[in-house]
């Protein structure tokens, strides 16, 4: 196992561990943001830098439930960047540039407004695509988010399949 997303994968379920339910959730947002990914075709080291942030989007809640009693998407944003760039350098083969922008991503995934890049875009589709599953959202609700929110061809298509009435 050389490859740093894999080295990742575990380091996260490991920060996870004895919590499932977050586990399968990073999983998922992983896989289909993958999947997306290399459906548009976007670029290599944007793809790594996705892939990466996939995997550690969430890394702030058990630091935001510990400080405010919380899992808000605003204390997740607040809190996870410090967390994912402690894990990414544990982990090891990430740069600088590579390291800041997953911070980024993390920093903003709950922000829909400021969206500046495939990697974003395909980041915020992907959690998406999990939350609505996950929460139960209604059909008025996924045809809302569908139009305000997703922006990729294979994004759209997968919300589609998935939750066709």
């Amino acid at each position: 196992m050389n490859r740093p997303d894999e080295r990742l994968l575990l380091a996260m379920i490991k920060y996870d561990e004895g919590d499932p339910q977050r586990i399968q959730h990073l999983i998922k947002v992983y896989t289909f943001a993958t999947l997306i990914a290399g459906r548009e075709g976007i670029d290599p080291n944007e793809k790594h830098v996705l892939e990466t942030a996939a995997i550690v989007h969430d890394i702030g809640i058990h630091v935001s439930e510990e400080k405010y009693g919380s899992s808000s998407g605003k204390y997740q944003e607040q809190e996870g960047p410090a967390e994912a760039e402690k894990l990414l350098r544990e982990v090891g083969g990430y740069s600088e540039d590579q390291i800041a922008r997953v911070k980024y991503l993390v920093a903003h995934h709950h922000t829909y407004d400021e969206i500046d890049g495939d990697d974003y875009q395909i980041l915020v589709e992907a959690d998406f695509l999990v939350n609505i599953y996950e929460d139960n959202l209604d059909d008025a609700t996924v045809a809302r988010v569908r139009d305000t929110i997703f922006r990729t061809e294979t994004g759209r298509q997968i919300l589609d399949d998935m939750f066709k009435k």
